[in-house]
């Protein structure tokens, strides 16, 4: 086993740990969250400066709308999942579901894409195949059977399509971050993980998956 796959998996044993101990202690839960917000949103705001790196007046103002919009998002991402760890245990649920499926999707479009490779399925993220997006969903319906009970006014179908549809919103924001770091020409948003990079790049899928996986089990 080499060293860089070592510190992988000692990370992520790490996170798996941190993540646990947000859900059941609120306190670590706030401070974690403020933290990881404040470090995603500096390291998007490097990848933007990065991008727009030109001091015209275009690219100054481009680049305090991206400061200011993703700052506003990532403060009411977290005040959302803060309240509803306080007011509302279904909510709570939906956004382990979410984050989960997320998770899942990560690692089901990792462990598939390398074991079956295949067809690219995009140029803005080389590594990423079809055969690794399929994965991703088939890992994310795993999870079915451990939240179904959860949330029981929820039909099976339309539990099956919104745990699809919170996946494919995951796998976009991967995509996402991803062009973004393509056009401002790095490999990880940060090197703060190791193993793995920036934090922004462990979170990119779960932060569009929360506020999607909440608007679909309300719609539904």
């Amino acid at each position: 086993m080499n060293s860089e796959l070592q510190k992988r998996i000692v990370t992520s044993i790490f996170l798996i740990l941190l993540l646990i101990a947000m859900f059941f202690y609120t306190f670590i839960l706030i401070i974690s969250l403020i933290i990881i917000a404040i470090i995603s949103w500096i390291e998007f705001y490097a990848l933007i400066s990065n991008i727009f790196r030109k001091n015209d007046q275009k690219n100054r103002v481009f680049r305090f709308i991206c400061k200011a919009l993703s700052l506003i998002y990532l403060s009411a991402l977290v005040y959302f999942v803060l309240l509803a760890k306080t007011t509302n245990d279904e909510t709570e649920i939906v956004i382990a579901y979410s984050i989960l499926i997320s998770v899942l999707s990560d690692i089901g479009g990792l462990t598939i894409g390398k074991i079956f490779k295949g067809r690219k399925l995009t140029k803005i993220s080389p590594k990423k195949t079809i055969s690794g997006s399929i994965g991703s969903f088939v890992f994310s319906l795993s999870l079915l059977p451990f939240f179904i009970e959860l949330l029981p006014n929820i039909d099976l179908i339309i539990f099956i399509v919104v745990t699809l549809l919170i996946s494919f919103t995951s796998q976009m924001g991967d995509l996402f971050i991803s062009y973004l770091k393509r056009k401002a020409k790095v490999k990880d948003t940060s090197d703060i993980l190791p193993g793995h990079g920036g934090l922004l790049d462990r979170i990119d899928g779960i932060i569009f998956a929360i506020p999607i996986g909440f608007i679909l089990f309300n719609l539904f």
